[in-house]
């Protein structure tokens, strides 16, 4: 799930739909705003391959668990750099 594998397209993997996230991310935005930008992102990429809400929400689950992004007053915020030192 995290990486591709026979089953799960390149486009598809947990790591890269959180990396297209992170992409859409140029501030502080609603988790159905961020949705809707992804959706807009892979069409124009021409991507195939649907992600549902699910699937989206399970990236940002990586995302979070990575330090990635976090979730404050309702709105997704991107963490640039070292999280692990900002933490410090």
């Amino acid at each position: 799930m995290l990486t591709p594998t026979k089953g799960i397209a390149p486009d598809r993997a947990l790591l890269a739909v959180g990396a297209q996230i992170l992409m859409e991310l140029d501030g502080p935005v609603t988790v159905s705003q961020a949705f809707a930008r992804l959706k807009t992102r892979r069409v124009e990429l021409g991507h195939r391959s649907p992600v549902s809400f699910g699937w989206f929400v399970l990236a940002l689950d990586v995302l979070h668990a990575l330090g990635a992004v976090e979730l404050q007053d309702q709105l997704l915020i991107p963490r640039r750099g070292d999280a692990a030192a900002a933490e410090r």
